[in-house]
């Protein structure tokens, strides 16, 4: 919406669909306003989220709406490093392809390996139920839950160097924060083990990606991911002839979640309208939504992730 079409809109509005700059002195005008309501997924650091919340307005995010679509994409990807689908499919093309035993000789099965999940937040906790019928040992590192909470899920928690040296997958679901940048780093890689596979599908920012690049053309990791630095990606960007695997951050964006978005929005305004706390989509906390530095991966255009 065009900015003075919103400020025209803005005191009669009872909710905003779509985080768009709300500094202090624009909610000032949005005297009538009850909702905010994110539809990217993530929630954005353009808001003056502490005056959102004395003042009672909800702050919501429709990131549910994503979790069972990116959580089967990941491990889609994840089945694909380990059994060598996507390679396996373009040496057939080639003529180079290999039978049997030949062609599995660096495959793996999920079922009965060690996983890990960085990150157990929606996407975190919708792979684990998908993961349910691998009989997979989980590790999870998350600083943000209760070691209690892993447990109640059926998940080993472990500290961020332990899962990494000890998974044969790591799944990467971490938001990006102000205080978490590429905290997945050369050093962290380097604890994994050779051979071991890595599905980056939260944000690129919280990987050193260069890093990741160099670990996936030395051989030494195998590594897919969902999301770049920069999106869209460059037409001459090198991870366009990488040895990733390569999806366009659409994991999520299926119509199946849209008509999902759909109705969980109508369902919480409905409620919100009526004097009840939202209840489907995900509510903004006050002491963790000022640290969210994600923005949307359709704006980034030739911005790196911030």
């Amino acid at each position: 919406m065009e900015a003075s079409r919103l400020e025209a809109a803005l005191p009669g509005a009872v909710a905003v669909l779509g985080q768009t700059d709300l500094p202090a002195e624009r909610l000032a005008r949005a005297v009538n306003l009850r909702a905010l309501i994110n539809v990217e997924g993530n929630f954005l650091p353009n808001v003056d989220y502490q005056d959102c919340f004395r003042r009672g307005i909800d702050v919501l995010s429709i990131a549910p709406v994503f979790a069972l679509p990116v959580a089967e994409m990941a491990l889609g990807l994840a089945l694909d490093l380990a059994r060598g689908i996507t390679p396996g499919d373009q040496a057939m093309r080639d003529g180079r392809e290999a039978y049997g035993l030949a062609g599995n000789r660096d495959a793996f099965l999920l079922t009965g390996a060690t996983i890990g999940l960085i990150g157990f937040g929606q996407l975190g906790r919708a792979l684990n139920r998908l993961l349910a019928g691998f009989r997979a040992e989980i590790l999870v590192h998350d600083p943000w839950l209760p070691a209690s909470a892993m447990r109640e899920d059926g998940c080993r928690p472990a500290a961020l160097d332990e899962l990494l040296a000890g998974s044969r997958v790591v799944f990467v679901f971490a938001s990006a924060t102000q205080e978490n940048r590429h905290f997945i780093g050369r050093r962290e890689l380097n604890l994994m083990q050779p051979g071991a596979a890595l599905v980056l599908a939260s944000r690129a920012a919280v990987v050193d990606f260069p890093a990741l690049m160099e670990a996936a053309e030395s051989g030494r990791l195998r590594v897919a991911t969902d999301v770049f630095p920069q999106e869209p990606v460059p037409p001459e960007d090198p991870v366009r002839t990488s040895r990733l695997l390569l999806s366009s951050h659409r994991a999520g964006g299926i119509p199946e979640a849209f008509h999902d978005l759909g109705e969980r929005v109508l369902d919480d305004l409905d409620l919100i309208l009526r004097g009840l706390p939202p209840v489907r989509l995900q509510a903004a906390r006050s002491q963790t939504a000022r640290l969210m530095r994600s923005i949307p991966g359709r704006t980034y255009g030739a911005h790196e992730e911030r």
